[in-house]
């Protein structure tokens, strides 16, 4: 009887093939996308050169670089993120560059907003970036640029922004601020407390494109906020699960919207104006004149609009 012996040189080569296929069905294949616009971002520098090819990172495999922050940038609807690593010709100073393409400007803004702090050195740079000794992150167009300089002593600051002013110019749509941060009243806002939540805006699933500002006024301490719903109806359908939500609080109508003392939230002051949704909350007993006096400034803006 004639014996058929299987060739191992085949069956390796299909053993590898099978792998392979497995891994791309999950997504594992990390061979990076040779057409990505992103990386047309980085920019050729004189005097300085790529240290390896740059890497591309999706929203399925963004956790193998920043693993254990990757849920904030998926949170905000993070499309790409290129990362490369710049080294200069003579003086062994390396330069680390990661352009994340949040898809929208007002996603970028609201990751850029999550990581900064009013303390922050805030610079001129794109809409707006903040450095500290080594690092320098800025915001521009619908991109979040992150720059790390290493080993580079007392210019390290200097570096990062030319770096950074060279990026900038190669983004053709520089953008601006969300525009909705122009409703907030100016009166007692506290700079570089503007923040923005794509989804779950105040641990609600029904709250999102929501928007908040810190405020102070002498000792008092307190938040406003700005819900932007698609149209009427939908804003209106927010106000009335929120209402719903917090029915054993007991929400009083007042003349200019709502009122509720929530647990964590305080006295809380919420109104709808148009597709939005608007308020003031952590006001403190005793300031319950204050809450109504910004809930209707914040009004008075929506409707301004």
């Amino acid at each position: 009887m004639r014996v058929f012996r299987s060739n191992p040189l085949i069956k390796n080569g299909l053993a590898v093939l099978f792998v392979l296929f497995l891994l791309s069905l999950n997504g594992a294949v990390l061979a990076d996308p040779p057409d990505s616009e992103l990386i047309e971002l980085l920019p050729d520098l004189e005097g300085w050169e790529l240290k390896d090819s740059p890497l591309t990172f999706q929203p399925q495999n963004l956790y193998e670089h920043i693993d254990g922050a990757a849920e904030i940038y998926l949170s905000y609807d993070f499309k790409e993120l290129v990362a490369s690593e710049y080294t200069q010709k003579e003086g062994g100073i390396s330069v680390s560059v990661e352009i994340y393409d949040m898809g929208r400007e007002k996603n970028s803004f609201g990751i850029y907003s999550a990581e900064t702090y009013p303390e922050s050195e805030f610079i001129p740079v794109g809409i707006e970036g903040y450095i500290e000794k080594g690092s320098l992150n800025f915001l521009v167009g619908e991109y979040y640029v992150k720059l790390l300089c290493f080993d580079c002593g007392e210019q390290g600051n200097d570096y990062l922004k030319f770096f950074a002013e060279k990026i900038v110019q190669k983004v053709s749509q520089k953008g601006q601020f969300p525009p909705d941060l122009n409703h907030f009243p100016q009166e007692g806002l506290v700079d570089h407390t503007q923040k923005f939540v794509l989804e779950n805006f105040m641990g609600y699933q029904f709250f999102h494109n929501g928007y908040k500002a810190h405020y102070k006024k002498g000792k008092l301490g307190f938040d406003c906020f700005l819900i932007h719903a698609q149209d009427k109806k939908e804003a209106q359908s927010m106000l009335e699960q929120y209402l719903d939500k917090k029915s054993e609080a007991s929400p009083q109508k007042i003349s200019s919207g709502y009122h509720l003392k929530d647990p964590y939230y305080q006295h809380v002051y919420i109104a709808r104006v148009k597709e939005y949704l608007c308020g003031v909350m952590k006001i403190q007993d005793g300031h319950e004149k204050t809450g109504i006096r910004y809930l209707n400034l914040l009004i008075q803006n929506l409707k301004n609009q």
